[in-house]
């Protein structure tokens, strides 16, 4: 007989996602095909003791290939160590919070698989990592002081700034020193956030997309371009942006190769990079995005890969 696979996702609450672009629901879906037992629960339900991690959780099952009918069990306490796999799921703001957790998922001992790494997460906050591939990212300067922006500003003329642990486009804003609200901008950044924050280069590119790629083991599988509304920067679905299918180029393989042993070492399995132009931007680690866009206009089922690879390892 063989062995019933258990696999935990650690998520946002369920009722919260966006049933028509999540990209936990497919990864669950998969599973669910493959007569996996699936279990989901919150972050904030992790508790140590005895040496061992537990979480509150639920099992779910999916009514067919719709995301929106579903079925919850009661909920139960499980000890993690007794689950095959964990997905690591739950949305950034990056904080202490998040950080917290995946400190206790790196206590679990013993052969479960951790999809990302909590060190590897830990180790890699989104807008950091890619600091190490100069060569590949536009100019880009962390910083807290305004006299570094705008010395910064003076040498490139147009910037973007942006939070250092955000997501989905929030808190982006193109900078010029043209602006009117120039100094208001960077003034909200210093007095509303304790942290620093990230300044880049304007890329004009972005007015034609951005790319997102879609990175398993690190290999890149499939890439969408996001495509910002009229007068807008961000490019991210949750904002607005429309996707279309298009395909991975040699410079898009390059900056692949180029991260590819950083994100084998760090146990990165799942990564989304984000490229604009010829600069990678971003590569995102915690939960990367964009399956179901990609099944809808790329026919390439993401969630299948991921289970296909996992399951050769």
């Amino acid at each position: 007989m063989s062995k019933n696979i258990k696999v935990g996702f650690q998520t946002d609450a369920i009722e919260n996602l966006n049933f028509k672009t999540d990209s936990s629901l497919p990864l669950m879906y998969e599973s669910q095909k493959r007569k996996y037992t699936n279990y989901f629960f919150l972050p904030g339900s992790l508790t140590y003791k005895n040496s061992s991690v537990y979480a509150r959780a639920q099992q779910i099952k999916f009514k067919k290939n719709n995301f929106n009918d579903y079925v919850l069990s009661k909920v139960q306490e499980i000890r993690l160590n007794s689950l095959d796999y964990i997905f690591v799921r739950q949305d950034p703001p990056f904080d202490m919070k998040y950080i917290s957790s995946m400190h206790l998922l790196e206590q679990i001992k013993g052969n479960t698989t951790i999809v990302n790494s909590p060190v590897g997460i830990r180790n890699a906050p989104e807008k950091i990592s890619m600091l190490a591939y100069q060569k590949i990212i536009p100019p880009t300067i962390v910083t807290r002081l305004k006299i570094e922006v705008d010395r910064f500003l003076d040498k490139h003329d147009k910037a973007v700034i942006k939070p250092l642990y955000g997501n989905g486009g929030e808190g982006i804003f193109l900078l010029s020193k043209k602006d009117k609200n120039y100094n208001q901008i960077i003034e909200q950044f210093i007095t509303q956030r304790s942290e620093p924050f990230v300044i880049q280069k304007f890329l004009s590119e972005i007015s034609r997309g951005d790319k997102r790629i879609i990175i398993i083991d690190g290999k890149p599988i499939a890439a969408l371009k996001r495509i910002p509304k009229s007068n807008e920067i961000r490019s991210n679905i949750h904002v607005g942006g429309s996707g279309k299918a298009v395909k991975i180029t040699e410079r898009d393989r390059f900056i692949c190769n180029e991260i590819k042993g950083f994100l084998k070492d760090q146990g990165l399995f799942f990564v989304g990079i984000d490229v604009i132009g010829n600069y990678l931007t971003e590569i995102n680690v915690t939960s990367p995005t964009c399956i179901q866009e990609i099944k809808r206009l790329h026919k390439i089922d993401i969630a299948e890969e991921i289970w296909k690879k996992l399951r050769a390892l």
